[in-house]
């Protein structure tokens, strides 16, 4: 029997894009970017949809828990990945990465289920409208909240404790610039084989069962906006709709191109893997406000009113 105690309180070093190192500075200056307009857009979703009246529905309820999920996603990853860009690899310890192996995955749960949510009030707005507020009163919100994060803990709150009884004797150092749960788990030496199919298998048949879930709800709201009958009602629901498809459409052909390519993409270079990976949990946070600012009138008018005062008078 191993003592694992020896080997896990040991520090992590993260040593940042494999091939990439002479270049992590000007890597850094687009990530910096990127991630500024990640956390200013976020947050002033966040302020928009506290402080008006207006935007205290079902809807901007789920959008601010989205908003919130992905500056968890992007802070947990991004400030540490621009440390060792600046600065070089970067200790982490055993406890600081076991965090952030679960934030990173844990988020990545929770945006999926927080997109199911949305896809189903979308459903009710539309096809059953009379139903609306009867369906979505404040304490069937509540309980979906608590639902779908407390899943979304119970799916992979595992992980961490199948990666915290590990013994690591081998090397200590990560050739990525955060820890994610395989990456973790294969520094280890002892067999992995239930880290592997526990992490494959459970977070991924989660996200698919959100998935066929999800296209299900749309498909539903699909056939209800084509038995519309004016023309002007139909594009209201379309133009209600487009915002969530756009960031579904983002958050997962990203996700699972590189889940797969992770998994079965032998001959794809690691750099490649790592780029691509950095760039999801980066861009999507990013680029979700601005989706909904552009094609959500509400909030549009909201950010130029707060923004550009002038120009609204």
């Amino acid at each position: 029997m191993h003592n694992t105690s020896a080997y896990s309180t040991g520090p992590f070093t993260l040593s940042g894009i494999p091939g990439l190192e002479q270049y992590h500075v000007w890597i850094s200056i687009p990530f910096c970017f990127i991630y500024f307009v990640a956390v200013m857009g976020n947050s002033i979703l966040l302020y928009l949809i506290t402080v008006e009246n207006s935007l205290h529905s079902p809807m901007f309820f789920f959008l601010s828990m989205l908003a919130m999920t992905d500056l968890i996603l992007s802070t947990t990853c991004v400030p540490k990945t621009l440390c060792i860009f600046w600065f070089g690899p970067q200790e982490i310890s055993f406890p600081g990465c076991l965090t952030q192996l679960f934030f990173l995955h844990y988020s990545f749960v929770l945006d999926s289920a927080i997109l199911l949510a949305m896809a189903f009030d979308r459903y009710v707005a539309i096809c059953s409208p009379l139903r609306y507020t009867t369906v979505l009163t404040p304490k069937a919100i509540v309980k979906i909240a608590v639902g779908i994060s407390f899943r979304s803990f119970c799916v992979f709150v595992p992980c961490v404790f199948l990666v915290n009884r590990l013994p690591f004797c081998r090397t200590h150092i990560i050739a990525h610039t955060y820890c994610e749960h395989i990456g973790v788990a294969r520094l280890a030496c002892a067999d992995i084989s239930i880290n592997i199919w526990y992490g494959f298998c459970v977070p991924i048949m989660t996200v698919i069962t959100d998935v066929v879930l999800i296209a299900i709800s749309y498909t539903l709201i699909l056939c209800a906006v084509f038995r519309l009958p004016s023309r002007d009602a139909r594009q209201k629901a379309m133009g209600t709709c487009g915002s969530h498809v756009c960031v579904i459409l983002m958050f997962y052909i990203p996700a699972f191109f590189s889940i797969l390519a992770h998994r079965f993409g032998h001959n794809v270079p690691r750099t490649f893997h790592i780029v691509f990976a950095n760039l999801y949990v980066i861009i999507p946070p990013a680029l979700n406000p601005i989706v909904y600012g552009v094609k959500t009138k509400q909030i549009r008018d909201k950010v130029i009113l707060l923004l550009f005062p002038k120009w609204s008078q």
